[in-house]
């Protein structure tokens, strides 16, 4: 099979000698990066060309999203502490319940109206990761401030081929109204590039599958696509050569764990196939252009969610980009879920006025979604990766900067923190803050982990400590 010997800037040009030191196999339009190896791990090369250190696996930062508030009488734990008893929202999580914990108390001034009137939906998912107002326009001038994860990618981008990953479940905008005067670039984005600028969003797993393995040339990208689509190859073909020659040089448990990420890589197409078979998409036409990809955005939501969630699990296991977000849905969406017997739309049932059959039907949709996210959290905690597990070495915020959805309320808001952190986090507990305490805390607390200098992100007043 043809290949390409084009190394990245900085790549030591002897192939014998750079491969045994480099963290990715190449191949025609293709760029395979290898999870922790500890075989390889003393010296990795950076997309940038340099050469660092890597005995031990880095930390990983993931922000999830979740729309329209939640039924927080079923979200809270009554208990604090590590004896607390799962509320009926939370239950799906009590097989993880030690790699988790639940901090109620926070809160996201900046999401409030603070003279600005309505949009509460809007602002909640404009400053979920920034904590920072947003400027109310529909229009031109759009600004709200940098995010926490476009912060950390800044400090750790230049480690990783890609410096973060946006995934959606729904179709971005960036203009026209969504909610009470404010530009749907507010409802469609958590994360901010700079106060002006949102972070570019993608939905469908296709696009992002050749993000995470893609080359960086048109040509050859396109060319891979349309010779795998043809002859039913896998991305995986196209890295053979240099996957034998790396083989022989690793001991027993990195060729398991290697095999292991192939195993992952090869299921993440197969599903992509049978998503696209469905949609009844014809097959990528031959290049000339890299823009001719395949496209198949699963109908079923949870297919097509459980797909971006391992797109990022991926993303981390082959030290990608070690920052990520998910949006389960847009700010204000009124999606439905017949899946769970809730036919109606989510946010007209947010507004439920008390009543109580639609806060059932709200908390059972929260359910589901708490659902999903075990399902990540499974699948990062089923990857060894050092002396521990790839969760181990990660950080997940899961939540909203809404808490209940029909009053509109951003205080007190359902937050969880997953993961080890790397051995810097204390899980399996609730932990209950005082009242009004800033979301931009925590955030404060989590860059600081990752090895950004600072003692202050946006509105926050200190680093939040206790977690």
């Amino acid at each position: 099979m043809t290949r390409s010997d084009t190394a990245f800037p900085g790549e030591a040009s002897a192939r014998k000698t750079a491969l045994s030191r480099r963290g990715f196999l190449r191949g025609l339009g293709t760029t395979l990066a290898l999870p922790f190896l500890e075989s390889i791990a003393p010296a990795r090369v950076l997309a940038s060309g340099a050469k660092a250190l890597a005995d031990s696996p880095p930390l990983r930062l993931a922000f999830l999203y979740v729309p329209n508030g939640i039924h927080m009488p079923q979200w809270t734990p009554s208990q604090t502490g590590a004896s607390y008893d799962l509320p009926p929202i939370l239950e799906p999580l009590a097989p993880l319940r030690n790699e988790f914990q639940v901090l109620s108390g926070l809160t996201c001034n900046t999401a409030r109206a603070n003279d600005d009137g309505g949009g509460d939906h809007a602002r909640s998912a404009s400053s979920f990761l920034s904590c920072a107002q947003a400027f109310k326009t529909d229009g031109a001038g759009v600004r709200v401030g940098i995010s926490v994860d476009q912060l950390a990618a800044a400090h750790l981008g230049t480690y990783t081929r890609l410096p973060s990953l946006q995934l959606t479940t729904e179709t971005g905008r960036q203009t026209g109204s969504c909610d009470t005067g404010y530009s749907c670039a507010y409802t469609h984005h958590i994360s901010w590039l700079s106060e002006s600028a949102p972070a570019p969003t993608e939905l469908d797993p296709r696009v992002v599958f050749e993000r995470l393995f893609g080359s960086g040339n048109a040509d050859e990208e396109a060319q891979s696509v349309f010779l795998r689509s043809r002859y039913r190859k896998s991305v995986l073909d196209f890295v053979l050569s240099d996957a034998q020659r790396l083989e022989p040089r690793l001991g027993r448990r990195d060729r398991r764990k290697l095999d292991e990420y192939f195993s992952s890589v090869r299921e993440i197409e197969r599903r992509m196939v049978v998503a696209e078979s469905r949609q009844g998409l014809p097959a990528p036409a031959p290049p000339p252009g890299a823009d001719q990809r395949p496209e198949g955005i699963p109908a079923d939501y949870q297919e097509h969610l459980q797909l971006l969630q391992e797109m990022s699990v991926l993303a981390f296991q082959g030290d990608v980009t070690r920052i990520a977000t998910l949006m389960y849905a847009r700010a204000g969406s009124n999606r439905s879920y017949g899946c769970v017997g809730v036919p109606q739309a989510h946010h007209s049932l947010s507004h439920h006025g008390g009543d109580e059959k639609k806060q059932a039907k709200i908390a059972r949709i929260n359910r589901y979604h708490v659902e999903q996210f075990k399902a990540f959290l499974l699948r990062l905690k089923a990857i060894p990766e050092g002396e521990g597990t790839l969760l181990d070495h990660s950080m997940v915020v899961y939540g909203s900067a809404i808490s209940d959805g029909n009053r509109h309320t951003h205080d007190d808001l359902p937050i969880l923190l997953a993961g080890g952190g790397g051995d810097s986090l204390d899980s399996g507990r609730h932990v209950r803050y005082p009242k009004e305490t800033p979301l931009a805390n925590l955030y404060t607390a989590l860059l600081q982990r990752v090895g950004v200098q600072t003692d202050r992100f946006a509105d926050s007043t200190e680093t939040l400590q206790g977690i």
